[in-house]
């Protein structure tokens, strides 16, 4: 199974103005973004529909990481899930050019709560992404597979349209 993830560039710059917002404790921020989808036996196309950051008091002081949010955070995001039948994808920036790849902090931390999003919406694939300065990198859990996969495909459509593919 092949995996494209497309975005347009005016949500992905909304997602970046938030992400950059300085916290009052926590070193960076965190949201989630909705996901629709189209796939075939081969390929899942999964296009992002909206973004919704992480409150300021649902952050918990953590200084071991970047970002910790609480449960009220989660619940809030598995609240949309439910509500509007969509996947939720886990999005949080790393301030550099090129392609984004995750911290072993980052994966000890989307293998415990990415998976829940299965408790609302079982039949759908969820995951999560690192945005950079010009480009991004993510993971899907996709619905009866073990491990998460990465997504092959990145597209931004805007005025122009950039498309890439992180390294295998």
């Amino acid at each position: 199974m092949t995996i494209h993830f497309k975005m347009l560039e005016t949500l992905r710059q909304k997602i970046l103005c938030d992400l950059r917002r300085p916290h009052a404790h926590a070193g960076e921020r965190v949201g989630f973004v909705t996901s629709r989808f189209g796939d075939s036996l081969r390929d899942l196309i999964i296009l992002a529909h909206s973004f919704y950051p992480v409150t300021d008091e649902n952050y918990d002081v953590d200084h071991q990481v970047g970002a910790r949010f609480n449960s009220a955070a989660m619940r809030a995001a598995l609240q949309i899930a439910y509500s509007d039948d969509v996947g939720i994808f886990h999005v949080h920036l790393h301030e550099h050019r090129g392609i984004p790849g995750p911290s072993s902090i980052d994966w000890s931390e989307w293998k415990k709560f990415v998976p829940n999003f299965w408790h609302v919406r079982p039949n759908l694939p969820h995951g999560t992404l690192i945005l950079s300065e010009d480009k991004m990198g993510g993971w899907c859990w996709y619905p009866k597979r073990n491990q998460p996969i990465p997504i092959h495909r990145f597209t931004l459509v805007g005025r122009g349209m950039q498309s890439w593919r992180p390294p295998t």
